[in-house]
């Protein structure tokens, strides 16, 4: 018998995995990349007797291969906060879903651990720019304000090292980052004493952003904004962050981030306002490689022959 863990290689797929190890220390098979990188079951080779588990990406992107596993005999607990579609009925799937807008992987995990580990949970949440809810989670654990800001920031910078177009992008590989943080019981252990791999983060999501930041937007109004990146590596380890700190700074904006691609095409992340945190799956689910949740979604590969149509469709939705 031997455990595979299948997870999303940004921070609330991370956070999610450190808990479970926490709570049950094991050798495991990691099978992870960048945080746009979700059909990561169809890695997964598992025998009758074997236990996956999977995090923190959609089921709906991996249906096939979850059958696969299910039909070869395989325990397959899956955590996830992304659209589903049917959830196979199988004795051998615990499965642990919950789309609700203020809800991450690492909430669920955290819940089904009866709060073990709730300062990892928190640093998740605020990975998913889900404030109000590492907030109330934070209040529980009775965190102060100066901790609770380190914890912020760090959720903000293991999202920012999972995005890139391919593992080369990232200052640290997901799996990498993780064998590194789970030999911490808390985050504040972590940023204590693991100072190269926090400042490595933190000047790296800085320098970034101050680039990002040095571009105006494509095109705005008072209720959406668009703004499109470079084909650079800057730009791609940026994108998804820099749509959270949009939205945080305009919560009633809806804002969509385009990266250029080698290819013509565009890397899209949109998040809806703030203040009406709905739609942005569906939209996203309207182009072929699109997906994500209600609040925060994407677009994998947006063609340059589909912008007017997206850009179309961003301004019915949110305009």
């Amino acid at each position: 018998m031997s455990f595979i863990d299948v997870f999303n290689g940004d921070a609330d797929g991370i956070c999610a995995l450190i808990q479970l190890h926490l709570d049950c220390p094991r050798t495991s098979t990691l099978v992870t990349g960048v945080k746009r990188d979700i059909a990561l079951l169809d890695r997964v080779t598992a025998t009758s007797g074997d236990t996956v588990t999977v995090l923190d990406i959609s089921m709906d992107k991996n249906r096939s291969a979850l059958e696969r596993l299910l039909e070869s005999g395989v325990e397959v607990k899956y955590f996830d906060h992304h659209y589903s579609g049917d959830i196979p009925d199988s004795a051998r799937l615990d499965a642990n879903i919950n789309t609700a807008a203020d809800v991450c992987t690492s909430l669920l995990v955290n819940g089904h651990l009866k709060g073990k580990y709730a300062e990892w949970a928190l640093v998740g949440a605020y990975g998913d720019n889900l404030k109000q809810s590492a907030i109330r989670i934070a209040k529980q654990c009775d965190i102060n304000t100066t901790d609770l800001e380190a914890l912020e920031n760090l959720g903000i910078y293991i999202n920012y090292n999972g995005y890139g177009s391919n593992l080369e992008d990232l200052h640290y590989r997901p799996e990498d980052l993780f064998k590194e943080l789970v030999r911490f019981k808390t985050p504040q252990e972590f940023i204590s004493s693991s100072t190269k791999t926090f400042n490595k983060l933190k000047n790296g999501y800085e320098g970034d952003m101050h680039a990002a930041g040095s571009l105006g937007p494509f095109s705005h109004s008072s209720k959406t904004a668009v703004y499109v990146l470079p084909d650079t590596p800057w730009a791609r380890r940026v994108s998804g962050v820099f749509s959270n700190d949009l939205t945080n700074q305009y919560p009633q904006r809806a804002h969509a981030v385009l990266t250029e691609k080698p290819t013509g095409s565009y890397l899209v992340s949109i998040r809806a306002p703030l203040e009406n945190k709905s739609g942005a799956d569906e939209l996203c689910r309207m182009f072929p490689t699109g997906g994500g949740r209600a609040g925060a979604a994407g677009i994998n590969d947006l063609e340059k022959a589909d912008l007017d149509r997206f850009l179309q469709e961003f301004e019915k939705r949110y305009g």
